[in-house]
């Protein structure tokens, strides 16, 4: 004989993903085949962290998928900045990474107070908790 609650279970399974992070935000290079993508994942409502991960693409040429890691959801800010010709640099908090969309590598990344570069927007969640890039020409 099942349990009473057996049949309740099915049910209840999306609401346990409701309210969840999974979003993604692009920032274009030159057109839509060059590009880095940022994925924030949450894999339950009440986790404080998504798990962040970047792609590098520039197709047909290379494309790569790079982990960033968990970070804290509230307040989350990763900002983008070009330091030379296909070199990009991302810093969250004391957090860098450094890559190549030239082959879509990932490189050694410089200090947070070190990095350079002209600073390009910042990844975050909206009030919606919806990914956004906000270019530093939208910011107000």
């Amino acid at each position: 004989m099942r349990h009473p609650y057996s049949l309740l279970l099915p049910l209840l399974a999306p609401l346990l993903l409701t309210g969840c992070v999974n979003d993604s935000a692009s920032y274009r290079i030159d057109n839509n085949d060059h590009a880095l993508t940022l994925r924030v994942v949450q894999d339950y409502f009440w986790s404080k962290e998504g798990q962040v991960k970047l792609t590098a693409a520039r197709l047909p040429d290379c494309q790569r998928m790079i982990q960033l890691g968990p970070r804290t959801l509230t307040g989350l800010e990763i900002e983008l900045f070009a330091s030379g010709p296909n070199l990009y640099i991302l810093r969250s908090g004391d957090d860098t990474w450094q890559v190549d969309t030239g082959d879509c590598t990932e490189l050694a990344a410089p200090a947070a107070q070190a990095v350079t570069g002209k600073a390009l927007g910042v990844f975050h969640l909206n009030d919606d908790k919806k990914l956004i890039f906000e270019a530093v020409d939208a910011a107000p």
